[in-house]
């Protein structure tokens, strides 16, 4: 938590010009991830190494842009009333199957502590359900992204 707000601080004094536009997906994107990793109250270091994973290796980032990326989001979460632009600018931008990777590496932020609490798991439920994700494809990804949480079955 504290590296984040130290990046936002340094992108203040330096500047802080932005390189992601406020409709970029990406963007978008990475303040729900951020939501998310922050919806119980803490943004480990294991949901902060995790978080800077998915956004360079899923949008293709250098650390470099990551890491910018990762620091305006952060901004953009913090100034919104909530997470209503950001899942509206998903859903202008990107297709069903766009929407469901967005959903997938939600789990994927969920689960880099190794569990998930119970207000986590709500708030990628109702983002889920605002980005038009049907049920039966979040429980396939929450199952997919669980680490060890659902037996295997025998066959």
């Amino acid at each position: 938590m504290f590296e984040s707000l130290r990046e936002f601080l340094h992108g203040l004094a330096t500047g802080g010009a932005r390189q992601f536009d406020e409709n970029d997906h990406r963007l978008a994107a990475t303040a729900l991830l951020i939501h998310v990793a922050d919806a119980d109250g803490e943004l480990d270091e294991e949901e902060s190494a995790r978080l800077r994973l998915i956004v360079s290796d899923r949008f293709g980032l250098d650390a470099g842009d990551a890491a910018q990326l990762v620091r305006e989001a952060l901004e953009s979460d913090r100034a919104s009333a909530g997470v209503d632009t950001f899942v509206n600018v998903l859903k202008r931008t990107l297709d069903g199957d766009g929407r469901l990777k967005i959903v997938e590496m939600m789990w994927d932020i969920v689960y880099a502590d190794g569990d998930a609490s119970e207000t986590e798991d709500s708030i990628v439920w109702r983002i889920a359900g605002m980005l038009g994700v049907a049920e039966t494809d979040m429980e396939i990804l929450r199952r997919a992204r669980s680490p060890g949480r659902w037996p295997q079955s025998e066959t």
